[in-house]
């Protein structure tokens, strides 16, 4: 099963090509997240991230909720474990294409 965790975003800039990124704060543990596909979001934001990617924003409850439902089923420490480089959109041309 996928997973989208809540993260609070805590910087937002663009990266040397112009992507929208933002650093986000997952329970204590900052991570690098593409912000291209939530244009809305702002500092201070909660968003749901799954794979690098910000999918939606969500209010400060939600995230709170989300947090303890997942410290309860133990599944947080993937996000102690891994080390995740930036993001990347997909380009348009890459959009339905098959390898």
């Amino acid at each position: 099963m996928c997973l989208a965790i809540p993260g609070k975003v805590i910087e937002i800039e663009n990266d040397p090509q112009g992507v929208r990124m933002a650093k986000a704060n997952f329970g204590g543990i900052v991570k690098q997240v593409c912000l291209e596909y939530t244009p809305e979001v702002e500092l201070g934001d909660y968003v749901l991230v799954h794979v690098g990617f910000a999918l939606g924003r969500i209010d400060e409850a939600e995230a709170i909720r989300t947090y303890k439902a997942l410290e309860a089923m133990q599944q947080l420490g993937e996000l102690q474990d891994s080390e995740v480089s930036p993001p990347r959109p997909p380009d348009q041309e890459t959009i339905g294409a098959h390898p």
